[in-house]
C-alpha cells in the first residue's frame, strides 16, 4: 500500500486534491468533527481540562474557539486529547484499505505530529495567498485569530515544500489539478 500525505497552507485546497486523487482519504478533520459529534469519553476529557469553556455536548467548535483565542496553550490540551482518537482511527483506516494499491492522508498537522516516515509520500499543494484568503473568508467557521494561531502550530509552508516529493499548483482548476495528479500517480506507481 502506498501512502500519500498531503501537505499544505490552510485553506490552500488539500482536501480537494487529496479526493481528486480516486483513492481512500483519511480525513482528519471529518474524522475530529466525528469525535466532537459523538465521543462522549473526549467530551468529559476535554470539560475536564477546559471547564471554563467546554459545556455542551456533541462539542459546540465556538466553545473549542473561545478557548483556544483566549489562551493558545489550551490548545495543546484539546490536540493531546483529539489526536490519540485520530491515530487510532487511521490505523482502522488503513486496516480497511489494506488491500487498496494506495490510499490518502488529508491530515493538516500530520509532519507536525510526527507522522511521517520514509515510506509516506509527499505532495505539497500551493496556492495563491490571495486566493487562499478569498477561500477562507466563505468558511462559515471562520476566524481569523483562530488561523493565527494554528499557523504557529505548524512548520513553515518553505519547510513542507522542500520535503514534499511532489507539488501541485493548486489554481482552483479542475483539468491542471488532474493532470498533475495523473503524472503523480504516474510516477508513483
Amino acid at each position: 500500500m502506498i501512502k500519500i500525505a498531503i501537505l499544505g497552507d490552510i485553506g490552500s485546497g488539500k482536501s480537494y486534491v487529496a479526493n481528486k486523487f480516486g483513492y481512500p482519504v483519511f480525513s482528519a478533520d471529518n474524522e475530529v468533527n466525528k469525535i466532537y459529534k459523538k465521543n462522549k469519553l473526549c467530551f468529559n476529557k476535554l470539560k475536564k481540562k477546559l471547564p471554563k469553556y467546554i459545556f455542551s455536548f456533541p462539542i459546540n467548535k465556538k466553545e473549542l474557539s473561545a478557548a483556544i483565542i483566549n489562551n493558545e496553550n489550551n490548545l495543546k490540551k484539546i490536540n493531546k486529547i483529539v489526536h490519540p482518537i485520530v491515530r487510532k482511527k487511521m490505523k482502522n483506516f488503513f486496516k480497511k484499505n489494506k488491500n487498496k494499491k494506495i490510499v490518502i492522508l488529508d491530515i493538516p498537522l500530520f509532519v507536525e505530529n510526527k507522522m511521517n516516515n520514509k515510506s509516506y509520500k509527499l505532495v505539497f499543494v500551493e496556492a495563491n495567498k490571495r486566493e487562499i484568503q478569498k477561500r477562507l473568508k466563505k468558511r462559515k467557521n471562520y476566524k481569523k485569530e483562530i488561523v493565527d494561531k494554528l499557523k504557529k502550530f505548524q512548520l513553515s509552508l518553505i519547510t513542507k515544500r522542500r520535503i514534499s516529493q511532489y507539488i501541485i499548483k493548486n489554481d482552483f482548476k479542475n483539468s491542471s489539478i488532474k493532470k498533475k495528479i495523473k503524472m503523480i500517480k504516474k510516477a508513483i506507481l
